[in-house]
């Protein structure tokens, strides 16, 4: 069983970072969707439709099941032995992506409220909001390459 694990490894890593790119990639651009969904889009107008049809797909098509594929491997090779955890570079890399996983929750339930036709926020809200996934992705690769700690 070990010998397998082993094989697997290069794999389950190959399969974690494809997923987390695909995550950052939706992290980068729902937030700036919202920013032109707010400024430009008004309820119920086609615009306001197909901006909640971009954002919905985005977000339950490809950035929540690459968050989900993304949380298992990763936690699969921390069984595996991936992550020293008397380093403090683990558990700033493992806050990083806790905050991460909130963003994303912070964003689905901005989406709700576009869906609703209750958006009070402004684009410069979301241009914000869009810096915070930029931010927590340089600490977490920053933790794993250099590993400061």
């Amino acid at each position: 069983m070990s010998e397998i694990l082993e094989n697997l490894y290069p794999w389950i890593k190959a399969l974690h970072i494809a997923a987390v790119m695909s995550w950052m990639a939706g992290m980068f651009y729902l937030p700036r969707l919202f920013v032109y969904h707010a400024e430009r889009g008004s309820v119920g107008s086609e615009l306001d439709q197909t901006f909640q049809v971009m954002e919905r797909k985005l977000l339950n098509l490809i950035m929540t099941p690459a968050m989900i594929v993304a949380w298992i491997c990763g936690l699969i090779l921390i069984t595996m032995g991936a992550m020293d955890f008397t380093a403090g570079w683990t558990w700033i890399k493992l806050i990083a992506v806790m905050l991460m996983t909130v963003a994303h929750m912070w964003l689905g339930k901005r989406r709700k409220e576009f869906v609703q036709g209750t958006n009070t926020r402004t684009g410069r809200t979301y241009r914000l909001a869009n810096e915070v996934p930029t931010v927590l992705m340089l600490i977490i690769v920053v933790m794993v390459i250099v590993r400061p700690f």
